[in-house]
């Protein structure tokens, strides 16, 4: 099986090797979009590929994987989404893991919903970059190097960012923060 890299480089030249791509990446992406603009998820993806394909050969595989670019041009075209719109920008909810108890999944939502007003506000409260960063690698699974590519910061400056995030949010959460919340989150 080809990797990312050797698909996108492919891509130039023949364009069917974009499409594993499109299908390895699509879920991930419209997830992104869909906790971010719920309404507009679909047309955003649709947008992020189109501008994925043509700038295609801007890749530079010495910045990160393609999975990262690809988060990188997802966050450019939300951005212009939510400049279009005046939209202030700030994600929401978090997603909880699936559970065989479905009891375990009730207690879980409602200890997230108590303390959801004050994460919602430490959230807003934090800047914008140490924010993204805390959120892609929460909600969309990338690994800190891959996060710090999508934002466009060094790997260590990612890390000691997302440290201070984690940090306010335990402290803002308190003792009383549910661990599932704290440890799925931070």
């Amino acid at each position: 099986m080809a990797t990312d890299e050797e698909l996108l480089a492919r891509s130039g030249t023949d364009a069917s090797a974009f499409e594993p791509l499109v299908e390895r990446h699509s879920r991930a992406l419209h997830g992104y979009f869909a906790r971010r603009a719920p309404g507009a998820a679909d047309d955003l993806l649709s947008e992020a590929w189109l501008r994925a394909y043509a700038g295609r050969g801007t890749y530079d595989a010495a910045r990160g994987p393609v999975k990262a670019w690809l988060f990188g041009v997802a966050r450019n075209v939300l951005a212009a989404h939510w400049r279009g719109q005046d939209h202030p920008g700030a994600a929401a909810a978090l997603a909880g893991e699936a559970s065989s108890d479905p009891w375990h999944a009730v207690d879980r939502r409602l200890d997230a919903a108590a303390v959801a007003p004050q994460l919602r506000r430490t959230l807003a409260e934090l800047p914008a970059v140490e924010r993204e960063l805390l959120l892609l690698v929460a909600w969309e699974q990338l690994s800190p190097t891959e996060a710090a590519a999508v934002v466009g910061v060094p790997a260590g400056t990612a890390r000691s960012r997302l440290h201070r995030a984690r940090t306010r949010l335990r402290e803002a959460l308190g003792p009383s923060a549910p661990l599932s919340l704290t440890g799925d989150l931070v």
